[in-house]
């Protein structure tokens, strides 16, 4: 068991995977996580975005801020991860989710925003994010400083307690379980696959 102080506890999958919900899950059960709260919530994430922007800079090399975050959690997307800095101890929790409702939600927050993007692009960036997947988690089995859990967005939806209770198992932090299982709403999932 390694020390819950020294662990750098990480929230990552791609944009719109549930990485926000898992945030807000592992706050109500316990952890202090790291926002600044830039982001505001808004009709995309209801419920927050739970994000820090220093994230962004971590592909600059900008990193010294990561031993704050010890024993806390971050949210880091797929992309970024790569770039956490190999001297801390990670735990992290990657968020997956049937990428055709990845894209359609992805789609939906562009049309929110007056930059529409076009349904017969999604399989071209379907390949893109599933060659990336492919990728990033080779590049995680190889990290002797990292341990990682998969959890489906889909799957958590239907059975919250069941993941909960894995969470702390892999987390080895005695969260609350039953204030984590009140988080994921069947109202706050829109875009879904057929």
């Amino acid at each position: 068991m390694n020390n819950s102080s020294s662990t750098v506890y990480v929230v990552s999958g791609l944009p719109r995977s549930g990485t926000s919900m898992m945030m807000q899950m592992l706050e109500a059960g316990g952890f202090q996580i790291m926002t600044d709260d830039i982001r505001k919530p808004d009709d995309d994430n209801l419920q927050g975005y739970f994000e820090l922007e220093k994230i962004k800079q971590l592909k600059e090399g900008n990193s010294e801020w990561v031993e704050q975050a010890c024993g806390k959690v971050i949210k880091v997307i797929s992309a970024l991860l790569e770039h956490l800095p190999d001297t801390y101890y990670y735990k992290i929790v990657f968020m997956e989710r049937d990428l055709l409702e990845v894209l359609a939600s992805q789609r939906k927050m562009l049309e929110r925003r007056g930059k529409p993007a076009r349904a017969e692009d999604d399989l071209m960036f379907l390949n893109v994010y599933t060659k990336h997947l492919d990728n990033v988690k080779h590049w995680l089995s190889l990290k002797v400083n990292a341990d990682v859990i998969y959890i489906s967005y889909n799957d958590l939806l239907e059975d919250p307690k069941r993941y909960a209770e894995e969470l702390v198992r892999f987390t080895e932090i005695p969260l609350d379980v039953q204030k984590m299982t009140d988080i994921p709403k069947e109202k706050f999932y829109r875009q879904r696959s057929s």
